[in-house]
């Protein structure tokens, strides 16, 4: 009697060095929320460890949510693809009005349900991906025509990016279109077309800095963080000194000292410098080195997909958390203004690694599947 052959490891995980990178991410955010977030934890809430305890439920949601994605044809997500995005649009919307949305450090991005807090413009980006591969997959011959390739996935797009600018996040309105670009660029859309939309685009995100003085304060602190160092450049001052600080070990972790009331936002936007600082040089270049191998075997993915769908979805998980990941880093080292946008798998936050996880989970799904025999 022959037995039949069980699958391969690689087969039933779809990608164990992807996977790997992704929990070790993971694993490394849960050491620095806790070290991060302790001193903040223990004066709010009493308790040291509340920030720690908060990102590992966060932890296991999302290892629940990529299992689950990992372990179902992803092509059944063609069949989701308007409902997810009404979903969201309408969760966006939601936040905007007053007694429903929570605010926080004066913009509207939450919402409360029962103790938990979701983020909808996080979830805007899974959605906006997943519509963007349905469309330049089924219409593939129409990318480069502009009235039937470029504006209509630009319009769902707008659709998304309009209620995340109001209530106002910009540097998630430009993730947003940014993912739109290169999503379209990677599909074949004529370069002059998007090359004219980036055109009239900045005037617009120009006038969105200039006209919010918060805003233009970031962009005068980017350019000389000294000249405003108790306001806008208070956080990328105490940023360099935890990154200076740290040197090519660290100081230990635990043993950083920024984190203690001077570096705001410690334990979410900034939290690269504090583990720069704990970790050393060698401490952040292994977070980056992880977010490399997870882009690496996101493209390698992409590029062996069976069929478009499968492509552009994998392109655009990985655009997620690769984007966001470089403009944080950028961010933590003054290469970019501050955005206001947290570092995926480290920082804390339950709707940035429930997303990144899906994510991640997307790429198991189309890995899987391009090793199953016909």
């Amino acid at each position: 009697m022959t037995g039949t052959r069980a699958p391969a490891a690689s087969q039933r995980v779809g990608d164990p060095w992807l996977l790997l990178a992704a929990l070790t991410l993971a694993g490394v955010g849960l050491l620095m929320v806790y070290s991060a977030g302790s001193a903040l934890a223990a004066k709010r809430y009493l308790d040291g460890a509340y920030f720690f305890k908060s990102q590992l439920l966060h932890v296991t949601a999302g290892v629940a949510a990529m299992a689950v994605l990992a372990f179902i044809d992803y092509r059944r997500l063609e069949r989701l693809v308007y409902p997810l995005l009404l979903g969201v649009f309408a969760l966006l919307v939601l936040v905007l009005i007053p007694g429903v949305g929570h605010e926080a450090g004066g913009a509207m991005r939450w919402l409360r349900i029962g103790g938990l807090s979701l983020q909808p413009a996080e979830m805007a980006k899974l959605a906006l991906v997943v519509y963007l591969a349905y469309s330049l997959s089924r219409h593939s011959d129409q990318v480069k025509s502009l009235s039937r390739g470029l504006l209509p996935n630009l319009g769902i797009t707008a659709l998304l990016i309009m209620p995340v600018i109001l209530e106002p996040d910009l540097g998630m309105s430009v993730i947003l279109f940014a993912l739109a670009c290169i999503m379209l660029f990677v599909a074949g859309a004529r370069v002059t077309y998007l090359l004219g939309l980036l055109a009239l685009a900045a005037p617009l995100i120009w006038f969105m800095v200039a006209h919010f003085p918060w805003r233009f304060r970031r962009i005068v602190a980017f350019l000389d963080p000294w000249s405003d160092p108790g306001g806008a450049g208070f956080q990328i001052i105490h940023s360099f000194y935890a990154l200076g600080s740290g040197g090519l070990w660290g100081a230990g972790l635990g043993a950083g000292k920024q984190k203690l009331f001077y570096l705001p936002e410690a334990h979410t936007d900034f939290i690269l410098s504090v583990l720069g600082e704990e970790l050393g040089l060698w401490g952040v270049l292994l977070v980056i080195g992880l977010f490399l191998l997870l882009i690496v075997r996101g493209v390698k993915i992409s590029l062996e997909a069976r069929e478009l769908f499968g492509t552009y979805l994998a392109m655009g998980a990985t655009l997620i958390i690769g984007l966001q990941a470089f403009i944080n880093a950028g961010v933590v080292m003054g290469l970019l203004p501050t955005k206001g946008l947290t570092m995926p798998f480290i920082s804390y936050g339950g709707s940035s690694l429930l997303t990144n996880f899906s994510c991640v989970g997307l790429l198991l799904s189309v890995a899987a599947g391009s090793r199953r025999k016909c």
